[in-house]
């Protein structure tokens, strides 16, 4: 049984991380085109239409792949983890469904109008049908981490005599605590990464001195957004997410902070150490008193909790993952805030598109917002745990009991074959794209 829940739990890990490399994408772009579509109709300048009309070429190409290594998450919920999809279906299968049906026919239906009716149906209307992808794909987002908040800090539901759960109150599911940070955050972040995206695509094209007027548009709007976007990641949304979890789950945040033993007063934040499993300790941390406690209650005195006011059967059941993962995501989300902002002196200076070593660096840093979105995903999965649904349903209870471990190490490889050669295709298209760039101007 440990190692059919280890394999069925792998399997999905590796399936949702390759996935999510692409709607973490799609969703902040979809913002972005909007953006270049809405500067073209105020300012009539050729080149932010047609840098609409790029990027759109972009998020097809992700959407697709995207849809692609989506759909075998949707089968697993039937063949590894039947028992939880079972007992839950009644909850998570109504947002699952609407994601489906309002969300992905909404995105998939305006992406072809954007991309080839432009003439056929005027700039107005080509702008809404813009807006409604970028609408599809934000609604999708909603509905996943509705799903997920749920299954985080389950609201609003009953218990049945044979064990299911239903939905006592549908709006409680959308009025759920957990959910409008984790939205926020993840939305936030994900235009991280499309800022990210479109700055170093600019970046390449100035280094290389090719397609010079959209090298500029591209680095501009990808630093102002993305420095943007990055500190609302940190604040308030990222401080509002730890707030949730030190209310609705104190156990989780002392093992991502590395806290093993209360701290009474001036709890201290660690900025570098190695979790000791076996002494319950930090190795090598360095840390500064105070700092916590303020910024979990803004109080510089106030008690952080350790695990060791926990039953030992509740702690997160990969404790060191957990932490590093949080280590990560916090660490690189800081580096953004520093490099950004440096990025922006120099735009405001004029400066940035004649300084080389900072394009590359702009460059050099794309794949980073990626890591931090999975890392940050991460954080929430493996805090969770060893629950599915927070404090109600283990995750050894929701697997499949007759599907063997062999059966999903198999699939899994299979996976891993079939998905490396997609990531081969996605990044000769992408880059075959990137290279001709966007139109030229008549």
């Amino acid at each position: 049984m440990e190692d059919m829940l280890f394999y069925d739990r792998m399997q999905f890990a590796f399936t949702i991380t390759f996935h999510y490399l692409f709607p973490q994408l799609t969703m902040g772009l979809s913002l972005l085109i909007v953006y270049f579509k809405w500067k073209y109709l105020r300012t009539k300048l050729e080149h932010y239409n047609k840098a609409a009309k790029f990027w759109m070429k972009v998020f097809a190409l992700n959407f697709v792949i995207g849809v692609v290594t989506g759909i075998p998450m949707e089968f697993q919920f039937g063949t590894n983890w039947a028992k939880f999809s079972e007992l839950t279906g009644g909850i998570i299968g109504q947002t699952l469904a609407m994601e489906g049906v309002l969300s992905f026919f909404l995105e998939s239906s305006f992406i072809g109008i954007f991309l080839f009716g432009e003439k056929l149906i005027g700039q107005k209307m080509h702008f809404l049908s813009g807006f409604l992808v970028f609408l599809g794909t934000w609604l999708s987002g909603l509905f996943i981490i509705a799903t997920n908040a749920w299954m985080q800090h389950p609201v609003g539901y009953e218990i049945l005599d044979n064990g299911r759960y239903v939905l006592t109150n549908f709006s409680e599911l959308f009025f759920n605590p957990w959910l409008m940070p984790a939205y926020l955050h993840n939305q936030a972040a994900s235009l991280v990464t499309a800022s990210f995206v479109i700055a170093a695509v600019g970046a390449f094209y100035l280094l290389n001195n090719k397609h010079h007027l959209y090298g500029k548009l591209f680095v501009k709007t990808g630093v102002i957004f993305g420095f943007i976007a990055s500190v609302i990641v940190a604040f308030p949304t990222g401080d509002w997410n730890a707030k949730n979890v030190v209310k609705y789950q104190p156990v989780t945040f002392a093992a991502m902070e590395g806290v093993f033993e209360t701290q009474p007063t001036d709890g201290e934040i660690i900025l570098i150490g190695q979790p000791n499993m076996k002494e319950m300790k930090l190795d090598n941390k360095i840390a500064v008193p105070g700092v916590l406690s303020f910024l979990t209650y803004k109080n510089f005195d106030t008690e952080i909790k350790g695990l060791n006011e926990f039953d030992r059967k509740t702690w997160p059941t990969n404790v060191p993952g957990l932490y590093y993962a949080y280590h990560i995501m916090v660490g690189l989300g800081t580096i953004f805030i520093g490099a950004y902002f440096i990025a922006l002196v120099f735009l405001w200076r004029k400066k940035l598109y004649q300084t080389k070593w900072l394009l590359w660096s702009i460059l050099f840093l794309v794949p980073f917002p990626y890591l931090t979105n999975i890392t940050g995903w991460y954080v929430a999965e493996l805090g969770r745990q060893p629950w599915l649904v927070y404090n109600l349903l283990p995750t050894a209870q929701g697997g499949s009991p007759t599907v063997s471990s062999g059966n999903t190490l198999f699939t899994l490889l299979g996976f891993i074959g079939l998905y490396l050669l997609l990531g081969l295709l996605f990044v000769i298209l992408i880059g075959k794209i990137i290279n001709k760039g966007p139109q030229p101007i008549k």
